[in-house]
């Protein structure tokens, strides 16, 4: 019985500490550029793991020089006793999840499963059929010990030895997808990369040209190889006119690796910044990165890029394809916005195209200057199609927000401008300036911003003085105490109210402070930033 009690405490205790680490792996990309690895040793914690105890009961159980039945049953218990605090530890915090993005069963992770009960299962079975043995019994529940105390690494393992497998699983979904695109020759294929704004940019596009087109953008935010594979082996079909496809990177190499997957025809760089500076290594690796979508057009295809963006403007540009350039205060650009006039229900301005000295007015539901940049671009595309300046005009207007960028939503007593989805400095920027021209009481609630690398407390500490001196901000809520120390520095460094700082570890604190603050103004709360469950503090 107690040998049954045992081995089903262990698997209970197994699948909890699984479940977690394949969390962690599926958000940080299956280890790709070892991201998964960095985050098992930054968050060392892990491994105050009260389980360790077990270890040392099992090397006390082999050190028995005889075979005691009571001390051998009583170690025993205690190790069973201790797995199953670990399960209902577990069970009670299952309630109190603070996981914003769940473990999606994916068949990757469905196959790292069936590999991780391989790496358990051999213990267990020795255990098993040696119950009365006590050397190997505590052998066994030694090995196992270990291996839970080391659930990180075994996943880790797991995902090692399937690489092989996985490999031959994209290559062929990968050559499905090409065969399916080079059954399709008429199809336009536009790129889209930058460091800010291309999930934004990519649905602004994609709402324009449908006004004449079937335009079919990647969904949500599946801009890597397999995100988008997927895409075209799932959603592109022979209807599919233009094909938008967002394209994400970590390093150099990889956008031109997803050109040579897709082979855009079309490209638009949004701005480029700091994002994932800490995987790119360096601001001039970022720029030679994003370009690379630009350089792999063919010489008959099309360029969109922004004259007000330094870095796009000083680039040297190797291919000679065809540019045009878009723009608020580069008077000199293709196609410019002027008259800019936000509000809590949107945006209006003029649009100026070179060589035409008419003004044409838009609309839009959208908040922010940045937004007007994608929707210059998706304009400037239009016109190239052949959409007419009448159809391009509503439909700008008819543009849906996009979800977690900016969004404006009415939530019980309070407006939120949800903007969970972003996280750099220009962003950040735009956001304090959106916050700015609200009416009533105002709230900002983040927990910074991440992949900074050397300069992430310089900027995070920058984006504090940002919300004391431009967004006008009643209320800071910062989400994480560690993590926002350098937001909460600036905005003392800038004379903002110590008791208008409010931290929480748990946004979902936040929600509740917001909900206190009644009065005779609307209260408008900017959600800036919803950093990953691997950053939880």
């Amino acid at each position: 019985m107690i040998y049954f009690l045992l081995i089903s405490a262990f698997i209970f205790a197994i699948i909890f500490k699984t479940k977690r680490s394949l969390h962690m792996l599926q958000q940080n990309l299956y280890n790709e550029n070892n991201r998964y690895l960095k985050w098992s040793l930054k968050n060392y914690k892990q491994f105050l793991d009260f389980d360790i105890i077990n270890i040392f009961l099992s090397l006390f159980g082999i050190l028995l020089i005889y075979d005691i039945d009571n001390l051998v049953y009583l170690t025993l218990i205690v190790n069973i006793a201790i797995l199953i605090i670990i399960g209902i530890t577990w069970l009670a915090t299952i309630n109190n999840d603070q996981n914003k993005k769940p473990l999606v069963l994916t068949a990757r992770i469905k196959r790292l499963i069936f590999t991780i009960c391989l790496l358990y299962i051999i213990p267990v079975i020795i255990l098993i059929y040696n119950a009365y043995n006590y050397k190997i019994t505590f052998i066994s529940t030694l090995i196992l010990n270990i291996m839970l105390y080391l659930n990180t690494f075994v996943v880790l393992l797991a995902n090692i030895i399937n690489k092989p497998i996985e490999k031959l699983v994209y290559n062929y979904y990968k050559a499905k997808a090409q065969n399916k695109l080079k059954s399709m020759p008429s199809l336009k294929v536009i790129g889209i990369t930058g460091s800010y704004g291309k999930t934004s940019s990519k649905n602004i596009l994609g709402s324009i040209l449908n006004i004449k087109y079937n335009a079919l953008p990647t969904p949500k935010n599946l801009n890597t190889p397999y995100g988008l594979i997927m895409t075209v082996n799932n959603n592109l079909d022979k209807f599919t006119d233009i094909f938008i496809a967002e394209m994400g990177a970590y390093k150099k190499g990889e956008i031109a690796d997803l050109c040579k997957l897709v082979k855009p025809k079309y490209g638009i760089l949004t701005q480029i910044g700091t994002a994932h500076l800490e995987t790119f290594g360096s601001e001039e690796n970022i720029i030679k990165g994003k370009f690379e979508l630009i350089e792999s057009l063919p010489k008959d295809g099309l360029a969109v890029l922004n004259g007000d963006d330094e870095k796009q403007v000083n680039y040297k540009l190797k291919n000679k394809v065809k540019t045009i350039w878009i723009g608020i205060n580069n008077e000199d650009a293709d196609v410019r916005a002027t008259n800019i006039k936000c509000s809590n229900k949107g945006s209006n301005f003029d649009i100026i195209f070179k060589g035409d000295h008419k003004k044409y007015h838009f609309e839009t539901k959208l908040l922010g200057a940045h937004n007007i940049y994608n929707i210059l671009a998706g304009v400037a595309f239009g016109k190239e199609f052949g959409i007419e300046i009448t159809d391009l005009i509503q439909a700008v207007k008819s543009i849906r927000p996009v979800e977690h960028r900016l969004e404006l939503k009415r939530l019980g007593n309070f407006y939120q401008i949800d903007d969970a989805y972003n996280s750099n400095p220009v962003g950040a920027l735009n956001a304090c300036k959106v916050l700015a021209m609200m009416p009533g009481l105002k709230v900002i609630v983040t927990p910074g911003m991440v992949e900074l690398g050397a300069k992430e407390f310089e900027y995070n500490k920058v984006f504090g003085e940002e919300i004391a001196e431009i967004s006008n901000a009643d209320y800071a809520v910062l989400i994480g105490q560690k993590r926002t120390e350098p937001i909460k520095q600036g905005l003392l460094s800038k004379g903002f109210d110590k008791e208008k700082i409010v931290v929480f570890n748990d946004v979902k604190d936040a929600y509740s402070f917001i909900r206190t603050l009644t009065g005779k103004k609307d209260v408008y709360a900017l959600f800036e930033n919803d950093l990953p469950d691997t950053y939880n503090e």
